[in-house]
């Protein structure tokens, strides 16, 4: 029998994490959608909903503390971010493993896990290898991923010097697509279609200033993949945003796509239907990916460097030096030992392989094809 699991009042939740007003009262409408959304999902069970409340507790409480170190510190506002890169796409295109190896080129500064999980005091140059923060992070990682940690890791990699999505700076502004991977929430999800999202991206500046106030980098590189959906708000905060595009076959990505979500949703339900789960990110996949190749068609101009994933994993050296000559970076000797570095203590396949099949998610290659023809005609180049 389905059980209906009750949530909070957003504004009681927000009384909880008093925020200034401009960031409370722009938190609030994607709160309010949140848990009424979160309301309406009859199959959660039990440790569900405790994960969804803790979530939603740690977001609020993240975005408290930069607010307050901001308020005690206000030269933070001050830092100025220029050209940042952000790294776009489908999922399960490379994107994670070209924000690892460019985090080892010691010009670039990405989001580290243990800094975003633990934000306040904000990070030092000085202490980054031995912030107490680090340890910590590590310490809980399994406790809190529990019996799905082994299948993650086989597909994502995990660690507090790991470099984090800047997914988990949005989802504090409660302006973020990323609850729908925890949780079916079609209500939210329509309601973050239609947003403007500028305000996210306000926060999502204020996480960089934090981070890099007293531990700065040449070059910011952020990824994740729902900064599709949303570039019209994004180039609004930076107008001088660099980007790159890796490009696979996606009836491999929505195949790998869907097997990472129904590790990452299992632990919430008693029963997955995955056939519901394909259909579902099908869609959710094609909707970013169509936002994008929209915004792309209309600013021909935008600054973005195109990529094989197939070239990323048989040649990275080579192609992200591509990528830097495209944008006028310097690709030098540290770089590509940093490079070379992360390879060698990161072979493929470190944590097992995974297994999956589009059949698995009620799914067919010719399925998946129609839905993304216009982006294998575009991007058939790439692919």
């Amino acid at each position: 029998m389905a059980m209906t699991f009750g949530f909070p009042d957003a504004d009681a939740l927000l009384a909880q994490y008093p925020l200034p007003d401009y960031l409370r009262d722009n938190v609030r409408p994607g709160l309010k959608q949140l848990l009424a959304s979160m309301a309406e999902d009859r199959a959660l069970n039990a440790n569900g909903h405790a994960r969804a409340l803790h979530i939603i507790a740690d977001d609020l409480s993240r975005l408290k503390a930069i607010a307050d170190d901001r308020a005690r510190y206000p030269e933070i506002a001050d830092v100025e971010i220029r050209q940042p890169l952000f790294i776009l796409g489908l999922p399960r295109c490379g994107t994670s493993f070209l924000h690892a190896l460019m985090e080892g080129d010691p010009q670039v500064r990405t989001p580290l896990m243990w800094e975003v999980a633990e934000p306040s005091p904000p990070p030092e140059a000085a202490t980054a290898d031995t912030d107490p923060r680090i340890a910590r992070f590590d310490e809980h990682l399994r406790a809190q991923l529990g019996g799905c940690a082994d299948e993650l890791l086989k597909a994502h990699p995990l660690g507090a010097r790991i470099p984090q999505e800047c997914g988990s700076f949005m989802t504090t502004s409660f302006q973020s697509s990323n609850p729908c991977m925890f949780q079916h929430l079609p209500r939210f999800y329509d309601w973050f279609k239609g947003i403007d999202a500028t305000f996210r991206y306000d926060v999502h500046k204020m996480w960089l200033q934090h981070l890099g106030w007293r531990h700065p980098g040449r070059h910011w590189v952020l990824k994740i993949q729902e900064h599709m959906y949303k570039l019209p708000a994004l180039r609004s905060v930076y107008p001088d945003a660099l980007f790159i595009q890796p490009h696979r076959d996606p009836t491999t990505v929505i195949a790998s796509i869907s097997q990472l979500i129904s590790v990452i949703r299992g632990p919430s339900y008693d029963r997955l239907d995955l056939h519901a789960l394909g259909a579902e990110f099908l869609q959710l996949w094609w909707d970013g990916v169509k936002c994008c190749m929209d915004y792309r068609k209309a600013h021909p101009d935008l600054p973005i460097y195109d990529m094989r994933y197939k070239d990323l994993v048989a040649d990275p050296v080579s192609t992200i030096r591509a990528a830097y000559d495209h944008f006028g970076w310097d690709f030098t000797p540290d770089s590509e030992a940093g490079i070379v570095g992360w390879l060698r203590e990161n072979p493929a396949g470190k944590h097992g392989p995974r297994s999956y099949t589009l059949a698995d998610y009620g799914l067919t290659a010719d399925q998946v094809r129609d839905r993304f023809a216009e982006y294998i005609e575009t991007y058939h180049a790439y692919l």
